[in-house]
């Protein structure tokens, strides 16, 4: 037999209140309706359960015995309303956040800083991970909103996950400042890639997704790039050209403006990545996710408009 708990709660209440109308109050119920839920349930179980008199109302041994399981019910019931609650005031102030190294050295800080002073409470943690680990971490749900660079095309998103693009993060060539091609007046104007064909280059380690489009690039530009140093790390290359060791090409938001190296502006082609944050696509649960992204948002719109434009020639 299939019980009804809200049968076991009646019982309960009406053992505690003595009477069905003070029952039915517990319940916003009207008296007719607790009454019939009484006849039913005496029908389901065909014994009686309630005893009326002019006193009120008193529970047959039946009764008592399921109202002692209407109890727990009850309790049950309670407890759970107080961890729902005590559950979604922590997510309502919880943030969990992964960003790959330039995002998480020049994009989440200021947004954490704003953060701060709105929700001086809130509960904020940040991983440094790449790019291609983030959505796994977002569809686990073991992160909010990851902060990811694409590089040409975005891969297809899993289900449920949705993509909110921040920044467009051009590619730019950082040479020794003693290179033939370095600008007389930093920056400089805009150089062709075909123009280094000949250079030797710090580059991104092979598999890399910033990797293949160096190759995808200098292909388009009608070279193969000779590589003598790779790395993970834009920062790792820039130190490296700093020490004379070739050019390498690096995206404008990770350019640390490291000792002894300068950059151009690229055209024809002009290589970029595109920066997005990545959360659920249902963030009711985590109100801070919007807040976040807004001001993810702004960070990225003053980075950008810091950024100098130049005018495609050379």
């Amino acid at each position: 037999m299939l019980v009804d708990p809200g049968q076991l709660r009646l019982l309960a209440l009406i053992e505690e209140h003595g009477s069905l109308t003070s029952a039915a109050h517990a319940l916003r119920l009207t008296p007719a309706a607790v009454t019939q839920q009484v006849a039913r349930a005496e029908r389901e179980w065909q014994v009686p359960l309630v005893l009326r008199g002019p006193r009120g109302a008193t529970l047959t041994e039946a009764g008592a015995l399921l109202a002692v399981h209407g109890r727990t019910v009850d309790t049950a019931a309670r407890q759970a309303a107080t961890d729902m609650g005590a559950l979604l005031g922590h997510l309502s102030l919880r943030l969990r956040v992964g960003a790959f190294q330039a995002a998480a050295l020049h994009l989440v800080p200021p947004a954490l800083t704003a953060l701060r002073h709105r929700h001086p409470d809130a509960d904020v943690s940040v991983v440094d991970l790449a790019s291609d680990r983030a959505l796994g971490e977002i569809t686990a749900g073991r992160l909010d909103l990851a902060v990811v660079a694409f590089f040409g095309t975005a891969p297809e998103l899993p289900p449920r996950v949705r993509a909110h693009r921040l920044l467009h993060d051009p590619m730019v060539v950082v040479l020794p400042d003693d290179h033939p091609l370095a600008p007389r007046t930093p920056p400089g104007s805009p150089l062709r890639l075909e123009r280094l064909r000949d250079e030797s280059w710090v580059a991104i380690l092979a598999g890399h997704s910033a990797r293949e489009q160096l190759d995808r690039a200098a292909g388009e530009a009608g070279f193969r790039p000779r590589v003598r140093f790779e790395t993970e790390s834009y920062d790792v290359a820039q130190a490296l050209v700093g020490a004379g060791s070739g050019v390498a090409l690096v995206s404008r938001l990770a350019l640390t403006d490291t000792p002894g190296t300068t950059h151009r502006e690229l055209v024809r082609p002009r290589p970029y990545r595109e920066i997005h944050a990545v959360t659920q696509a249902d963030t009711t649960l985590t109100p801070l996710v919007e807040v976040f992204l807004g001001l993810l948002g702004d960070v990225a719109r003053e980075r950008a408009a810091s950024w100098r434009e130049f005018p495609a020639n050379d």
